[in-house]
């Protein structure tokens, strides 16, 4: 169950880069996911890692459009709201993952 919102998280980013044409993007986020099948702890924190660096592409998509709106003199409100709640649960999805603490 708390490998749900990886798997949302690495769909909707694999969304946008097919909508702008990089496949190979749209690859690479929907493999990430398969790692943490390994069960090894360097596969947990690679998808951690590209789970904060989803959430900054969606916080640069926002910068991008917001950008591309205010020189049409269009809102930009309501798409802050939007991709700032994707960017908010792509970085969220990454806390369940947090792997166990080695006793020592």
């Amino acid at each position: 169950m708390k490998f749900v919102p990886v798997v949302l998280s690495a769909l909707l980013l694999a969304a946008h880069f097919f909508r702008s044409g990089n496949t190979g993007a749209v690859v690479l986020a929907l493999a990430i996911p398969l790692l943490l099948t390994t069960g090894e702890r360097w596969s947990v924190r690679a998808v951690q890692i590209f789970l904060v660096l989803a959430a900054a592409e969606w916080v640069r998509t926002a910068l991008a459009i917001a950008h591309e709106r205010a020189t049409m003199g269009a809102p930009s409100t309501r798409m802050f709201v939007i991709l700032g709640a994707v960017a908010l649960f792509s970085a969220a999805s990454a806390i369940p993952l947090r792997p166990l603490q080695r006793a020592h």
